[in-house]
């Protein structure tokens, strides 16, 4: 007896996105399951406030359907998800940008802050809190760069593809994203 629907565990991601391609979408869970805490790991050290992370885990896999008819499987697939969850974040980041001018011209409120999440209670030592200064403090493009190449180990070639950029121009963000948080984390230190 066959089970229809059934994905053994032994399915390959890049298998996984054809199928998802070809319109079966229960390969999409399995795919979350994979990588859906990569993923968050990824925008979280993008910055992305704790607040929006679930939102926009889901949203980059809610982009897999339409986007898995490019996916190229000669391209490793962690790249490729962190390539659409950088494009989410630039859509909300625009979208949020709008939002805010637009509630500034109604009222001016002070912002409130819900209480701390797990995440946030755990990044609250001071090393922690001076990284992720730090990190903040970088543009949005070196940042995307530093996280891929450094804190999630992708090669420089697959994150030039992955943000369409040329490779040159990785090592060059890279490096100036080092050389900028060297100097926030000595300054620190001082």
């Amino acid at each position: 007896m066959r089970i229809v629907g059934i994905q053994h565990a032994s399915t390959s991601d890049a298998e996984l996105i054809r199928n998802i391609a070809d319109g079966r979408l229960d390969s999409l869970g399995q795919l979350f399951d994979r990588h859906h805490l990569t993923v968050r790991r990824f925008l979280a050290r993008l910055q992305v406030p704790a607040g929006d992370l679930d939102d926009l885990v889901q949203l980059t896999f809610l982009q897999l359907p339409r986007a898995s008819q490019r996916f190229d499987p000669t391209r490793p697939v962690k790249a490729w998800l962190l390539g659409l969850a950088t494009i989410v974040v630039k859509r909300h980041r625009r979208s949020l940008g709008r939002l805010a001018r637009k509630i500034a011209a109604l009222a001016r409120e002070p912002e409130r802050r819900g209480p701390a999440t797990p995440a946030e209670l755990a990044a609250d030592s001071e090393a922690g809190r001076c990284a992720q200064r730090a990190l903040a403090s970088l543009s949005p493009k070196k940042r995307e760069v530093f996280v891929m190449v450094v804190m999630e180990e992708l090669p420089g070639e697959s994150v030039a593809q992955t943000l369409g950029i040329p490779v040159g121009t990785v090592w060059t963000r890279l490096h100036h994203a080092r050389r900028e948080l060297r100097q926030l984390l000595e300054g620190e230190e001082r």
